[in-house]
């Protein structure tokens, strides 16, 4: 057996243009939508993550803002700069950019988090609406990227086995939920979980979110299972997910690569969620 890939570049590339239809329409009327990011600090890879993001913007027409305070910055500073950009009207969505200094509790500044400019879903009022599907909320988009690139796929949900291998906030626990929504029974796998090959192996769908590139091989997977992997780890050969691909494609049915497979959907479904802010700042 060999796995169909679920390359997400095509499908985020007829996202994008309908995206940038609706952009053009807002702008039309005179609304210029705006995303602003809170960078604490001088971390390459939020630095990084900032670039990627205005380049994001820039493909579908989306103002772009960052806020970039000091590595020595107080918590009363950077709750400061955050109240701000909660403050503008001008300003739709806002993402706080991780790692911060040390000296900054990350906690404390995204309950400062106004959740109608969270378009990441960070802060607890979203993440609550989400479990107890209470709508509005927005949803991370990482896991919102990879259920999408699922149902466009054609994916049956209910009555699956689903098995999230990771417990973070902003992938494995919102994956989790929306997989529960869409009526799987779903486990939710993390280091302490004994034996995690067998759990692995009774998954209809399998998605992995650890972050330790190729842990998952072909013996983990069920014959004929969904894997999605949300894994990016830059190594000395590239980019890797968390599953070993060749292995895990000779064995599964469907499988997201890495590269292109989440990664492209989730960048999408940041500007798409940034476009339904910017409807509950009109309201």
């Amino acid at each position: 057996m060999t796995a169909q890939l679920l390359s997400g570049r095509a499908l985020a590339k007829t996202m994008k243009e309908a995206l940038a239809v609706q952009v053009a329409a807002l702008r039309a009327s005179g609304v210029a939508p705006t995303l602003a990011v809170l960078r604490l600090g001088d971390d390459k890879a939020a630095a990084g993550y900032a670039r990627a993001i205005e380049k994001n913007c820039a493909s579908v027409g989306v103002d772009f803002r960052a806020e970039v305070m000091d590595v020595d910055v107080t918590q009363a500073a950077a709750e400061a700069a955050l109240q701000k950009l909660n403050d503008d009207a001008n300003v739709h969505g806002i993402m706080i950019l991780e790692p911060a200094p040390n000296q900054i509790n990350m906690d404390s500044l995204v309950m400062r988090l106004k959740p109608d400019k969270d378009i990441d879903g960070v802060h607890p009022v979203n993440a609550g609406r989400l479990a107890a599907q209470r709508t509005p909320y927005f949803v991370p988009a990482t896991p919102a990227g990879g259920i999408r690139l699922l149902e466009e796929a054609g994916v049956e949900f209910q009555g699956k086995n689903a098995v999230v291998v990771g417990r973070s906030d902003i992938v494995g626990k919102p994956m989790a939920m929306l997989l529960l929504h869409r009526h799987c029974t779903v486990t939710i796998a993390h280091s302490r979980t004994v034996d995690l090959p067998s759990l692995c192996r009774r998954a209809d769908i399998l998605c992995v979110a650890v972050g330790r590139p190729e842990m998952v091989t072909g013996d983990w997977i069920k014959p004929g299972a969904i894997v999605v992997d949300f894994g990016t780890t830059y190594t000395a050969d590239g980019l890797k997910g968390d599953c070993e691909q060749e292995s895990v494609a000779a064995v599964a049915g469907m499988l997201t690569p890495v590269p292109g497979g989440t990664g492209p959907v989730t960048n999408v479904m940041l500007m798409s969620n940034l476009l339904e802010a910017v409807t509950k700042c009109k309201n």
